[in-house]
């Protein structure tokens, strides 16, 4: 009786740590933010205090793990704030992530989870940036995300235009803005205000510390040409394979192995080519698979083949990678495309959920810095989302608050 009270005491122990199995970083996948209501996905949540956002992720074993979610609120430069914890939450974080469920009919198998906010544990009380961490049950942090909560005390009004610089008026897009305080008083505003104007969700690519150019009574006006312009960009290219064993939109062909696979066509360098419209949804994604109302769980993961013609004059020892927000426009070597010289080809293969995707490719020189439109150009023409961000922090204060934010598409641009 003693020796099988050891025998099972040994499995169950066993039982615990196979369950308990610590979750390696390729192992998460499908990190996006959700406004309710809204079916497209995103790396960013810009919303005011009190929306509804979610924020749901894939964990791709076979196993239920404990996580946990943790929240710090940051200053303009996304460091932590001297605010402690009860100064901006109602209620209280690190708590478990008890919405998940169980990937059904899928060759890759996953687990789901979502945490929404406000929740009964956790809501916010003050504006400003903030940071999300999902952390396990050991405390080691899996991942974060960066998300923006702001006042309503401000109007933003936004203009794009193209540049009045001779030289990159085909190339860019300038963002002039007005600010009108609402329900605040923005005292020195020069020192006190502060913005940051950022393209496409893409929180590596912003223009800051911009003054306001001038005051017309309550207003701050910020209407400079090379200081908040922007290199263009073009359309971003696009997939979709909700029919995973189908030819689709720019999918020529399918495979099936441990999980499927789908072959895009070869893409082109376009940074010498007219300019196209090609309406797209500004580098965002949408999860979506054929015959269900469930892909957060239903949707199952495919490896995607990239492929890109290598542009004549293109130097190899620069790199190429594919970013989106799909991937939180993150320059790393999971995303990085190698090059095949047999078939003149640039390729790589990512894994992803099923549905319909936007996504570019980045050059990086030997100096890790990037090319704009190196392939796929700058044209003044591109449609363009661009988000201004307004802070204020009044003398004495011991947070940046978000009082407003403006939003401008460059597809009303003007001259």
């Amino acid at each position: 009786m003693k020796k099988r009270f050891i025998l099972l005491a040994v499995f169950c122990l066993s039982l615990k740590f196979t369950f308990s199995q610590s979750i390696n970083p390729d192992m998460i996948k499908s990190i996006s933010f959700q406004k309710q209501n809204d079916n497209r996905f995103s790396n960013l949540i810009i919303g005011s205090l009190n929306e509804r956002f979610s924020i749901s992720f894939d964990v791709l074993s076979g196993f239920e793990h404990d996580l946990y979610y943790v929240i710090e609120h940051c200053d303009f430069n996304w460091k932590k704030s001297q605010l402690i914890k009860s100064e901006y939450i109602q209620g209280f974080d690190d708590v478990k992530i008890d919405n998940y469920s169980s990937s059904f009919n899928t060759y890759q198998i996953y687990t789901h989870y979502k945490v929404s906010f406000p929740n009964s544990n956790t809501s916010f009380k003050k504006s400003g940036n903030y940071i999300i961490k999902i952390i396990d049950e050991y405390g080691k942090e899996l991942f974060r995300r960066k998300f923006i909560l702001h006042e309503n005390l401000a109007t933003v009004q936004t203009e794009i235009k193209r540049s009045r610089e001779i030289e990159f008026i085909n190339e860019k897009q300038v963002v002039n803005f007005e600010i009108n305080p609402i329900n605040i008083q923005l005292n020195n505003p020069s020192k006190t205000v502060k913005v940051k104007v950022f393209k496409n969700n893409d929180l590596n690519y912003y223009v800051e510390n911009i003054k306001p150019q001038y005051n017309m009574g309550k207003k701050l006006i910020y209407k400079y040409d090379s200081e908040l312009s922007f290199w263009a960009g073009n359309e971003y290219l696009y997939f979709e394979n909700k029919f995973v064993r189908n030819t689709s939109i720019n999918i020529r062909g399918f495979d099936l192995g441990d999980i499927y696979s789908n072959f895009l066509y070869d893409d082109i360098s376009r940074k010498n080519k007219k300019y196209t419209y090609n309406p797209d949804i500004n580098g965002g994604f949408i999860f979506n698979v054929n015959n269900s109302s469930n892909p957060e769980f239903e949707a199952d993961y495919v490896n995607i083949h990239f492929y890109l013609q290598k542009p004549k004059t293109f130097d190899l020892e620069n790199k190429i990678y594919i970013v989106g927000d799909f991937n939180n426009h993150e320059i790393s070597q999971e995303y990085l495309m190698n090059f095949n010289s047999r078939n003149n080809l640039f390729e790589a293969v990512i894994k992803l959920k099923q549905g319909f995707y936007n996504y570019k490719y980045i050059v990086v020189d030997s100096d890790n810095q990037i090319i704009q439109g190196e392939i796929d150009g700058n044209f003044d023409e591109t449609e363009n989302e661009y988000n201004v961000i307004v802070y204020y922090r009044n003398f004495g204060e011991r947070y940046d608050r978000v009082i407003g934010v403006g939003k401008g598409l460059s597809q009303y641009i003007t001259n």
